[in-house]
């Protein structure tokens, strides 16, 4: 009898347990990504009154819906937008929704093999009563500003329309007023822009032919239209003023003296008065326009804000072969009441007889002769020729900053040749200008940027020059006060400002008892800068964060406050600024301003407050969650944010108190989450480095965690990577292989320390703070010993190949893109940029200084292929044909020495792919191979046999067949 009891005891207990694994969720596999529901992060929007948020959402692969979410209560509407996500645009009175929806992921896949067009709808949603119209293949939309009484769509080109340079640019508008649902239909328009009223449209007509092309202004209340100006020319760039009382425009037109289109600028005003003015200027028969240019179809054009000055860019302007110097048929200045003064000055061809000499020794056949294709490369060029090619576009369309004063008919050139780059401040009474020419040739070899700054009175084009060899790359810009007189800077560990009026210079930072040297960044920059948080609407202070504390400082540097009362003792820091007013150019004190809280010693982040008036500042909340995306609605209290840890992806949540508390969470993200088995959390270790620095790493747990279970580990390493303790990995198919969520949900533990650098010792600083930070993840009992791996791509992927040369820890690496010859790499050509790797090396990540051939003990220490006779691990290595990064040379010397003595290795190479992979095949396919790799090293399943044995090219194709996404 207890024999049986006890047997009917233990087939109840295997019963059950048998029936608990049953329930076990399954690991998420890389076939399910393709279906994984997420809201896409870039796609949320706020109705101004702030009762609505509208976000996109829908999986990886496959047909999305835009879902509109009343903020105060339950009440959703979800609608089909095709297979791209869009973000929906709210009427600014938040009565009306509109928003793109675009073919169907399988349809545009099917256009794009046939090369067919694809076309947009619109949808208009009604708010109130979620009535909605519906518009047919449309080109772009927008509401009229702030009296959104009427919406503009612009439609596409007709299938069949011409096309090429000088077909008509123009299509149909439409006006349709939201209100009473009527609709007005305005033909040839191909440029328009409501003012920031909406009470006035501006459109340009191109039709067949240019006939009837010009600028027109409607006048939304009565329906009255004015041509500005018609004529056989484009029009283009239309950009008005902030009050929405003036536009300026490009207009071009041809002319048979010059080889390309002759543009001129029109600047359009008192548009609220009775009289519109309007002037025209080309410069073309201006004597003080320099020679050989024109106003550039690409620059930058609009008004000053006192409406004196007109802004624009001009570039090189070549005449025909044979035509003379000379003014063209170009409109030229008009008066300040709009009367033109056309003036057409015929170019005459050079009849002199060194005209005709020159004419008649040019051999007959020249056009017909076989151009040799040839680059010259020289050593005193400043930009390698590479980089040339590279910016070729650029340099092609580059324009240099000028200005046109109506006042006193005046031409002033901002840049030039020398000083291409100019800035123009607030108010546009000063520019400032940026030198590089004295320094660019040593800059592009060693990457220390230096720069000669000058100011520019936009007046009269006076420069003088205010900082001389100025060290930019610690300067992270130079910001101007909102008056447009003073600006503030770094230099050498601190911060001044200057005041433009009078030339004096105030140091700001000098008597605040703080260091705002960044103290994290380690790259071979000559003290880099904390951060500078700009300044405040009133011009009188600057807000700058030493290592923690944000402090607010009188223009005049005489007196600084800290508003936040000495975090540095919690280790707690203002990470970053909330811009939550969209029209403020400044901090604004008269309103409560928001700020990121971040702690380095915990992780925690947060969100803190300085209240309106107020002088310290109020941490609303902080813990063991990642907080961004703040944001308020334009005319109520009510604010969104998105809250987030390493297990729970980001939720949208809504406050509408000022304090963000009782927070309502709007959102339901990654719905399929709780189908999979998933990570147990994260732990923070605390390790010290062999060069003694103590420092952190993030150790994920895997899916099941099981207190004193080890589980084989993932290494994953780039440089600091602890800042994202509480970060939400979230599935998807990586352009490097890895994705965290996946591996943990697989049963793996994923490790991410942090590495700290020192000089002309890039690897052995990996060595220095990796292997310690393995070895304590291995004491907490977590980690498996006997089965750590390691992965990093690019950057990490260098430090993965030499670790391996250092250490047998890892049972096996999988390194992406990496640097495996310091020597040869560092004189390679960064194919992205053009540029060489030199400055990479010697002032940013490369942290090697100088040349190879001053520091040759430093090279050959750190580069993984002088020490490639101690490679023990397998490596699994990644390396595309057309790196523009990591030159394609670099895995191939790696991996041909590998092979040559005889070590586990093999490389994957995707045709045609970059630095990291971009095409979904591809992702998709190195994404399985290395969580094959890694499962049959770390947990004992059979070798694939890509692995194994590999694969000859003629079977190529039909191991690709047999895999079929896997």
């Amino acid at each position: 009898m207890k024999k049986t009891l006890l047997s009917l005891f233990l087939f109840v207990a295997a019963f059950s347990t048998i029936g608990i694994r049953a329930q076990e969720k399954p690991p998420l596999t890389w076939q399910d990504i393709a279906a994984w529901q997420y809201i896409r992060p870039y796609n949320t929007a706020l109705s101004p009154d702030g009762q609505w948020l509208a976000w996109v959402d829908g999986p990886t692969e496959g047909d999305l819906k835009l879902v509109l979410r009343h903020t105060q209560d339950t009440l959703r509407y979800d609608f089909a937008i095709g297979g791209t996500a869009t973000t929906a645009v709210f009427s600014r009175d938040g009565k009306y929704a509109a928003f793109r929806e675009s073919p169907k992921r399988a349809e545009a896949k099917a256009a794009e093999k046939a090369r067919k067009p694809l076309y947009s709808k619109l949808h208009v949603i009604s708010l109130p009563d979620t009535q909605k119209v519906v518009f047919e293949k449309i080109k772009d939309f927008g509401f009229s500003g702030e009296q959104p009484a009427w919406i503009a769509v612009s439609f596409a080109a007709p299938d069949g329309a011409p096309k090429g340079d000088d077909a008509p640019k123009g299509t149909d508008l439409l006006l349709y007023h939201l209100a009473t649902e009527k609709s007005f239909n305005l033909g040839n328009v191909s440029a328009y822009a409501f003012n920031k009223t909406g009470n006035y449209l501006a459109y340009t007509v191109d039709a067949n032919g240019q006939n009837g092309n010009g600028i027109f202004l409607r006048d939304m209340a009565t329906g009255i239209t004015t041509a500005l100006d018609n004529d056989k020319a484009s029009y283009s760039r239309i950009r008005w003023n902030d009050e929405g009382t003036a536009f300026a425009l490009l207009k071009a037109k041809k002319d048979e003296a010059y080889k390309t289109p002759v543009y001129s600028v029109i600047g359009i005003s008192r548009i609220n008065g009775d009289h519109t003015a309007k002037v025209i200027y080309s410069g073309i028969d201006d004597e003080h326009f320099p020679k050989g240019k024109g106003i550039s179809e690409h620059g930058d054009v609009f008004w000053s804000d006192d409406l004196s000055t007109l802004f624009f860019g001009i570039a090189k302007l070549e005449k025909k072969a044979g035509k003379a110097d000379g003014p063209g048929n170009a409109d030229s200045v008009a008066s300040k009441d709009s009367i033109k003064a056309d003036s057409a000055v015929i170019a005459k061809a050079d009849t002199s007889q060194a005209g005709k000499t020159a004419i008649a020794a040019k051999p007959k056949d020249k056009a017909d002769v076989e151009k040799p294709d040839v680059i010259i490369w020289n050593w005193q060029d400043k930009r390698l020729q590479s980089a040339q090619q590279v910016q070729q576009q650029r340099d092609k369309n580059f324009s240099f900053a000028a200005a046109y004063r109506l006042a006193d008919n005046r031409f002033i050139q901002l840049a030039d040749s020398t000083m291409r780059n100019v800035t123009i401040g607030p108010k546009q009474l000063y520019a400032l200008g940026y030198d590089y020419s004295p320094y660019e040739w040593s800059n592009s070899l060693d990457g220390q940027s230096y720069v000669d700054l000058y100011l520019i009175d936009t007046k009269n084009g006076e420069k003088t020059l205010l900082l001389e060899k100025y060290y930019q790359s610690a300067a992270r810009g130079i910001p101007f006060a909102p008056n447009g007189k003073l600006i503030s800077y770094y230099q050498d560990g601190a911060f001044y400002s200057i005041d433009l009026t009078t030339r004096q210079t105030y140091p700001l930072t000098a008597q605040v008892d703080a260091s705002f040297v960044n103290e994290k960044d380690d790259h071979n920059v000559t003290k880099p800068a904390t951060p500078h948080f700009g300044w405040s609407e009133d011009s009188k202070f600057v807000f700058i964060r030493d290592n923690y504390d944000l402090w607010r400082i009188t223009a005049d540097g005489k007196h600084a406050l800290s508003l936040s009362d000495n975090w540095k003792q919690t280790k707690t820091q203002v990470a970053g600024a909330y811009r939550i007013y969209p029209n403020d150019k400044a901090i604004d004190l008269k309103k409560p301003q928001y700020f990121a809280v971040f702690n380095d010693a915990t992780k925690q982040s947060g969100i803190a407050l300085l209240g309106a008036g107020k002088t310290s500042l109020q941490l609303l909340f902080m813990d063991d969650h990642g907080y961004s995306g703040l944001q308020k609605a334009e005319d109520k209290p009510v604010f969104t944010f998105t809250k987030e840890n390493s297990v729970k992806s980001p939720e949208w949540l809504a406050s509408s108190a000022p304090d963000l508390a009782n927070a309502t969470q709007l959102t339901e993200n990654t719905p399929d989450q709780k189908h999979y088995a998933w990570s147990s959390g994260v732990r923070l270790i605390n390790y010290v480095s062999d060069h003694g620095d103590t420092l952190q790493a993030a150790l994920y747990l895997p899916a099941g965690y099981e207190e004193g279970k080890h589980y084989p580990t993932i290494t994953y390493i780039y440089e600091r990577l602890t800042q994202g303790l509480n970060s939400y990995a979230m599935p998807a198919y990586p352009g490097g292989g890895f994705n965290r969520t996946v591996y943990t949900s697989n049963g793996y533990a994923v490790l991410m320390p942090d590495i700290k650098y020192k000089l002309n010792d890039p690897g052995m600083s990996a060595v220095a703070c990796v292997i310690p930070a393995v070895k304590a993840a291995i004491a907490t009992g977590i980690v498996d010993s006997d089965n750590v791996a390691i992965h990093g791509h690019s950057w990490g992927g260098y430090q993965t190949s030499f670790l391996i040369t250092q250490t047998n820890i890892f049972k096996a690496a999988a390194a992406g893109a990496p640097l495996t010859n310091m020597i040869s790499m560092y004189s390679l050509i960064y194919w992205n940029s053009g540029s060489t790797n030199q400055p990479i090396f010697e002032a940013s990540q490369g942290r090697l200084t100088p040349g190879y051939w001053d520091n040759w003990e430093a090279f050959t220490r750190n580069s993984p292929i002088f020490h490639i006779k101690q490679v023990q691990t397998p490596l699994l290595l990644l390396h595309n044909d057309k790196d523009g990064a990591v030159d394609y040379t670099q895995g191939i010397e790696y991996y041909n020495g590998l092979r040559r003595l005889n070590k586990p290795v093999v490389m994957i190479t995707y045709k045609g792919e970059n630095h990291g992979i971009a095409k979904d095949p591809n992702k998709k396919d190195y994404a399985v191979r290395m969580l094959e790799f890694f499962d049959h090293h770390l947990k004992g399943k059979p070798a694939p046999d890509w692995w194994e044995r590999g694969i000859d090219l003629l079977d190529m194709e039909k191991h690709l067949d047999e895999r079929a996404f896997r």
